[in-house]
């Protein structure tokens, strides 16, 4: 491990809490959320932990950070992935499948932001202080209102209401679909055993598709009948 070097200016702070961040990330592309100790992090950023402490507060402060810029490269890219996958000239209902479509495909080729996602509630909102959250929840309510502007692109009989309703419970939907789709160890044994039980177990992107096509059809029908055709 390196000798610490106090950061004297806001742009070596920045570098700092950069060199943490990227650290962070990379290990999440090797270990699951849960796998990520502030130790093991520590040491590879070369820096005692107390020194970690110095730029963010805990361990879950840094993965709450990852969260959202993870957020925010994801909606960067949607756009382009939501044109290429929508026909504009299809039916209202046609495009709000394709929308989920979409979306399922789209987080499922994004495994790191859906570990996050998963454990954002019961992990990641936990140790850290009232100023983190609230920086985080406001960062929050602009990603679900980004989120919302993509579905009004593609799906205007959304409207905007809806479409906020939408892009919300899609944020809920990625969490709790990813968690419940990697079960434990011994879960899995007992589908392999139990044939008979292995129709709860949960495959991420079709489900959360399925979830997401009933949503977008419950908001439509709610619109009256001529807007899903």
């Amino acid at each position: 491990m390196t000798s610490f070097r106090r950061a004297r200016s806001e742009e070596q702070r920045a570098e700092r809490r950069r060199d943490i961040l990227e650290t962070a990330a990379a290990m999440l592309d090797e270990l699951p959320v849960a796998k990520i100790s502030l130790n093991e992090l520590s040491r590879r950023v070369c820096l005692a932990k107390s020194n970690v402490l110095r730029y963010f507060e805990s361990r879950e402060a840094v993965l709450l950070e990852l969260l959202d810029a993870k957020i925010r490269e994801w909606l960067g890219q949607l756009g382009a992935e939501l044109d290429n996958g929508i026909d504009a000239a299809a039916t209202a209902q046609q495009r709000a499948d394709r929308l989920a479509a979409v979306l399922s495909a789209s987080c499922a080729a994004r495994p790191v932001l859906c570990d996050l996602m998963g454990n954002q509630a019961a992990v990641l909102e936990h140790n850290i202080s009232t100023r983190v959250a609230a920086d985080y929840k406001r960062a929050a309510i602009e990603h679900v209102q980004v989120l919302a502007r993509h579905m009004r692109t593609y799906v205007p009989e959304f409207g905007e209401h809806d479409a906020e309703r939408f892009a919300a419970a899609t944020m809920l939907l990625v969490g709790a679909t990813w968690t419940h789709s990697r079960p434990a160890p011994a879960m899995r044994m007992v589908y392999e055993e139990h044939p008979e039980l292995a129709v709860l177990r949960i495959e991420f992107a079709d489900v959360l598709r399925q979830l997401l096509e009933v949503l977008a059809s419950g908001l439509l029908s709610r619109q009256g009948p001529s807007t899903i055709r």
